[in-house]
């Protein structure tokens, strides 16, 4: 039996490969953070991680995204996939849930570098992670949410058929902020016309849906 049978777990897209995180990846998507996320006079995030000083956000990304595998449990996870484009790690795609077995409710969180933003690629990776929870592992509900400042964020989730879900206020950079609370169901899921493709899932699904 594989040990952590993600490794093996790939969706494909028609520009994208998207895969749970691999060291070797995370050296990418640290080095894609180098390049920019956002303007720095803007702060997207929840969490302001981007704000680290340049020594410390490299590790910081990496302890992240190993806490996260540490800590998964088929009642409380969160896959961070590496989102490939052209063959290089440009960003992530991550899809967590607490409870799916009794509840089917899953949410998501995103990043790309700057340089590779306007070009689809959000729309394509998010609705990627939507039809693999949605398809594959039968969820019944997706949760997002984001700053109310964000046109990108939010324009992707408009794309692929999320209606509000009330707002919330976040604290950045000290100073109180408001984000659109978004949901999407299967039955309002504006799916794109590509398939996605999966491989690897049958030895993940126990470790996912309990």
């Amino acid at each position: 039996m594989d040990p952590w049978p993600f490794r093996q777990l790939v969706l494909r897209t028609p520009r994208l490969e998207l895969r749970p995180d691999d060291d070797e990846g995370l050296l990418e998507i640290v080095e894609e953070a180098y390049n920019g996320i956002h303007p720095p006079d803007e702060m997207p995030f929840g969490v302001e991680w981007t704000d680290a000083a340049p020594e410390d956000l490299g590790r910081g990304v990496l302890q992240h995204h190993w806490r996260a595998r540490a800590d998964l449990t088929p009642a409380d996870w969160a896959l961070h996939f590496l989102v490939r484009f052209e063959g290089r790690a440009i960003g992530t795609q991550s899809l967590q849930a607490k409870d799916f077995a009794i509840g089917g409710e899953v949410s998501t969180g995103s990043w790309i570098g700057l340089r590779h933003q306007g070009k689809g690629i959000g729309t394509e990776m998010r609705a990627a992670v939507l039809m693999f929870a949605f398809d594959h592992l039968g969820a019944v509900k997706a949760r997002s949410s984001a700053w109310i400042g964000n046109p990108k964020s939010n324009g992707v989730s408009r794309k692929l058929g999320y209606v509000e879900d009330g707002t919330q206020m976040v604290v950045r950079r000290g100073r109180a902020t408001e984000d659109v609370r978004l949901l999407v169901t299967p039955d309002r899921f504006a799916r794109p016309e590509w398939e996605l493709g999966v491989t690897g899932l049958t030895a993940c699904l126990s470790l996912l849906t309990g």
